[in-house]
Parts: C-alpha cells; structure tokens; sequence
C-alpha cells in the first residue's frame, strides 16, 4: 500500500471522539520525535517552518519550502502532508511534480491571497486542475478562510465547502471556525472535516473536537511555537545561571 494509500485510509471511519491527530512538525528532528511517540502520520505547517527558517509567516521561498519538506519526509516512515499556503503561484501540474519529489502524500491548498479570499469559482477550477494533474497521487485538503478573512459566515463556508469537495478536494479544513458551528459545518459538509486545535491545553482537546464533528486535527504552529516557549525557559535558566542539576547538560 503506498503512503497516500495509507493516509486515505487513517481518515476513513473516523468514530466521533476519535479523530485522527496529526502533530505537525518544522524541521526532521521535531518529525522524528512525534513519530517516535506512535503518531501514525504528520501534517507540516508553513507557520512552523517558515519560524524554524527564519521567515515570517508567508515570506519562505517555495525552494526553501519544498526543501524542508523534503527533509522531513526523508526523515521518517510515514505518510507526511505538507502545508504549501496558496501554491506559490505554481501551475498545478509543477506544484503537484515538487509535492511528490519531496515526499509529500499531501497538501494543504488555501483560498485565500494577502489577506483576501479568492473567488470560490475560480479557486474551485483552479483544485480541479490539481487533482486532474495529481489523480489519486495527493491527499488535497482544502483550506476554507471565511473565519480567518471573511465574514464568518458558516453559510459560506458550508457553500464554498461543497464547490471544492466538488473539485476534488478530499478533506476540507474550515480554519478559525468557531467551536460552536462544528455541528453545523459537519451536517452540511460532505467528506472528513480538519479542524485545528491548540496543543497547551486552551480550549476543546483532540477529543471533544471529534465529538463535535472532527475527522481529523491539526494545530498549525501551535507545536512550534510551545517548543520554542520551552526553549525560552530554558534558556532564561542558563542566563541566571541556575544550580547545575536544573539543567539539562549534555555528558561528556
């Protein structure tokens, strides 16, 4: 069975409570560690790379991009997705070949641009070329911006939902949705439903998002950003410098 294969498979009869987690890693060292601890497949957030490159969210080149993607799914053994934000202004046919020359089962695709939703239609035509191009090669998840840049209406996100499960899209990811309208955008979307999740602890667990609908979730930077916040206590500790044993120091 091939990694897109497989990565189908883990979103197929998903029972309520129990959705699939993907933890998204930035760099190889981070995949290995989730994968380590059982996860069965990772789901890369550009936030989160874009931070472990030296970017702002939205400025990583693609090279560099498809690059660090490349590297973490060198790096383990199971099926990755990769969040590629809007494509880079790639044609679909290039964007598809570099998301399988670096190992990816699948995508994150946006509808949004600068801050600004795209046309659905036109967004919608646009997938549609992708998953012509891709066949079933890639996992498409496509991503729904009403709450992030539009008026956070569930009603559009339900419409533009369903013209890009009509294009081939086979999950959708409603991003910024509140958790009150989960019931509603589950009844009225067809196929898995990404929801995302904070990682420390504020707000519904992995869980209680799958008993209101979630097939699936993700946390963008989230995990990035708490490894990073670690890192900072840590490296306060070392500044004041702290006794010897509160500090993790490598042996000789």
């Amino acid at each position: 069975m091939s990694g897109v294969e497989v990565f189908r498979r883990l979103h197929r009869v998903r029972l309520p409570g129990d959705p699939l987690v993907l933890p998204g890693p930035w760099d190889a060292a981070s995949a290995r560690v989730f994968v380590d601890a059982g996860f069965p497949a990772l789901a890369t957030p550009s936030a989160g790379v874009a931070a472990s490159l030296g970017y702002e969210d939205g400025a990583t080149p693609a090279d560099e991009m498809f690059a660090a993607v490349a590297r973490i799914a060198r790096a383990v053994d199971v099926p990755v997705s990769a969040d590629v934000e809007g494509g880079y202004g790639l044609a679909p046919k290039e964007l598809v070949e570099r998301l399988l020359e670096a190992g990816a089962v699948g995508c994150n695709l946006e509808d949004s641009n600068g801050g600004v939703l795209k046309d659905p239609r036109q967004h919608a035509d646009w997938l549609a070329e992708v998953r012509a191009v891709a066949a079933d090669g890639l996992f498409v998840n496509a991503r729904v911006d009403t709450f992030l840049h539009g008026d956070g209406s569930p009603e559009r996100a339900i419409e533009r939902a369903a013209l890009y499960v009509a294009a081939g899209a086979d999950c959708v990811y409603p991003i910024s949705a509140p958790t009150a309208v989960l019931p509603l955008l589950r009844s009225g979307i067809q196929g898995p439903l990404n929801v995302f999740a904070r990682p420390d602890g504020e707000g519904p667990s992995p869980t209680e998002l799958g008993e209101l609908g979630a097939t699936r979730i993700t946390f963008g930077p989230g995990l990035q950003r708490w490894a990073a916040r670690a890192l900072q206590g840590m490296a306060a500790e070392l500044k004041r410098g702290e006794p010897q044993e509160t500090v993790n120091r490598p042996r000789r």
